[in-house]
């Protein structure tokens, strides 16, 4: 199951985040997914493992797992890398050299001639720390660094060049809302594709979902799951899996709590990219295709909102870049 993106490409609805997975375990997960049906892999300069990534995407080439055409790999380019690039703002005329670098280091690093999508991984310009370098730039104070001379139209028609050399078949945007999102597509020679947000029942962001899908921009659901136990670790934050209406309809047919959220994020027509190291967990949230969720029950899952935020980047930050 797929949906067409604005350029004409084709998305699978589901992938699987390798954010936070590293070494051998990369490869595991990556064979064990291909095997299992996924065909969609999101990854970031900023996870720090696009090398191992690459490593198991050559091996399942040339072992005859899978082929390339088959897959569709998104990654984004670190807003330390992307939005901060011209270190001079009259440069935005000319040379968006370090946008093509950072996305021929991604390219190099994945062993991959071109990326199926590419994406701004955040909205807001910050010191350039170098191609390659994704360690958040600080102040003394421990508040980002935030550089006011560089646009987010600087940055997008960057990314279109990226399209018009072949780098990159889609462009898009991630964490933008939609006064942003509104901009960007105003100023877009190339709409963007995409807009990847955070967004599962207890941040359902219907407003800004429905915004991005009635002007042609898919709407990529990272943290589906609420962050589960991941960001529950790193943020304190609370997971919608234990919410009693889910669990309520995950008896009602027999599927686990992951998968009701999993399949109510298909059914919103959005792309869903859960993320797991689990051989079981892998298989259970891609097991989403063989039942659907009533009309009455889509609309008992819109009840349970409660605009909360679970990925706060802030605790990195010293800034909240969402008040």
């Amino acid at each position: 199951m797929a949906i067409t993106l604005s350029s004409g490409f084709e998305m699978p609805i589901i992938g699987l985040g390798v954010w936070r997975m590293e070494g051998k375990e990369i490869k595991d997960l990556l064979f064990n997914a291909i095997k299992i049906g996924y065909r969609h892999f999101d990854c970031a300069a900023d996870y720090k493992n696009e090398a191992e990534v690459g490593e198991a995407l050559a091996e399942a080439f040339q072992t005859g797992l899978v082929k390339r055409e088959d897959l569709f790999i998104t990654t984004k380019a670190s807003f330390r890398l992307t939005l901060m690039f011209l270190p001079n703002p009259y440069l935005w005329n000319s040379d968006h050299g370090h946008v093509v670098e950072a996305c021929k280091d991604s390219l190099k690093k994945l062993r991959l001639d071109y990326l199926d999508l590419y994406l701004v991984h955040f909205p807001i310009a910050t010191r350039h720390t170098g191609v390659g370098a994704t360690g958040s730039a600080l102040e003394e104070d421990g508040v980002l660094d935030i550089d006011t001379t560089v646009s987010l139209e600087t940055t997008w028609h960057a990314m279109e060049d990226l399209v018009s050399m072949g780098l990159v078949r889609s462009i898009g945007i991630s964490n933008y809302d939609i006064f942003l999102t509104r901009d960007c597509l105003a100023y877009a020679k190339v709409k963007p594709a995409v807009n990847q947000i955070e967004t599962h029942p207890y941040f359902q962001r219907e407003s800004l979902v429905k915004f991005c899908q009635k002007h042609g921009v898919c709407v990529t659901a990272h943290t589906p799951l609420g962050g589960a136990a991941a960001n529950a670790e790193w943020f304190g934050s609370v997971s919608c899996l234990d919410d009693p209406v889910l669990k309520g309809l995950s008896k009602k047919y027999n599927k686990t709590t992951a998968q009701i959220v999993l399949r109510w994020g298909i059914q919103r027509n959005t792309v869903i990219i859960p993320k797991s190291s689990k051989l079981e967990r892998l298989e259970e949230n891609f097991k989403v295709f063989d039942f659907a969720l009533t009309k009455d029950d889509m609309d008992l899952i819109k009840t349970i909102d409660r605009s909360y935020r679970t990925n706060q980047p802030a605790k990195f930050w010293g800034i909240n870049l969402y008040a």
